[in-house]
């Protein structure tokens, strides 16, 4: 958290992914001075880009391999300013894997937003098994990127990532034919696990054609 006047804006895992302009917006309208003002939208910046810098390191590299040097100079920002931005390096973790759960979230779920209620399914499965996914692990689905690795995480990276799995399955179990019928949540547990075993294989394997046919 920060003091901005008389007000404390916390900045933590549920908030990061909030679109900046709802924090700026009420930056801008305030009564502090002008320099005041920018100071303040200038840190709201640099944290944004930590946290999208850190939640693309953890799909590239893994948890272990999110080197904090490169995630500092991937935001623009420097590695002796981490800890203005970060409790610790768990706690970037953590942030980085709820940011990044909550883009590939927000992802399907625009993707099935402007499909036909009746037939929403369908495109997001399409999207999420897609040949530019499986090529495109730093912008896409963590738990195919980091889902091997999650069991040796802290409570707090664990819990994170738990979460928006679970939103994920709730998107895809609304988007079902069945959705508010008895079974409709059992089914999107299967078709989540599926998406998943389906994108992790299609990425792991070194036969363009498997891969293809995996998906």
């Amino acid at each position: 958290a920060f003091e901005y006047g008389a007000t404390i804006i916390a900045i933590d895992a549920g908030l990061m992914f909030q679109p900046a302009a709802l924090l700026t917006s009420t930056i801008r309208r305030s009564p502090e001075s002008p320099a005041t003002r920018l100071k303040t939208l200038s840190y709201i910046d640099n944290i944004f880009a930590a946290r999208e810098a850190a939640a693309r390191a953890i799909r590239r590299s893994g948890y272990d391999g999110a080197a904090v040097a490169d995630i500092m100079k991937d935001a623009g920002l420097t590695h002796g300013g981490f800890y203005a931005h970060f409790a610790s390096r768990e706690a970037m973790l953590a942030e980085a894997a709820d940011r990044a759960g909550a883009e590939a979230l927000a992802a399907s779920a625009r993707i099935a937003a402007s499909a036909p209620s009746a037939n929403a399914l369908r495109p997001l499965l399409q999207a999420y098994l897609s040949k530019e996914h499986v090529q495109d692990a730093e912008n896409g689905c963590p738990v195919v990127a980091l889902g091997s690795e999650m069991p040796r995480q802290g409570l707090a990276v664990r819990r994170a990532a738990t979460r928006r799995i679970k939103e994920m399955i709730d998107l895809v179990a609304r988007q079902s034919p069945d959705w508010g019928h008895p079974g409709a949540h059992e089914k999107a547990l299967v078709t989540v696990a599926t998406m998943v075993g389906a994108l992790l294989l299609a990425r792991a394997v070194d036969d363009p054609k498997l891969s293809d046919a995996l998906r």
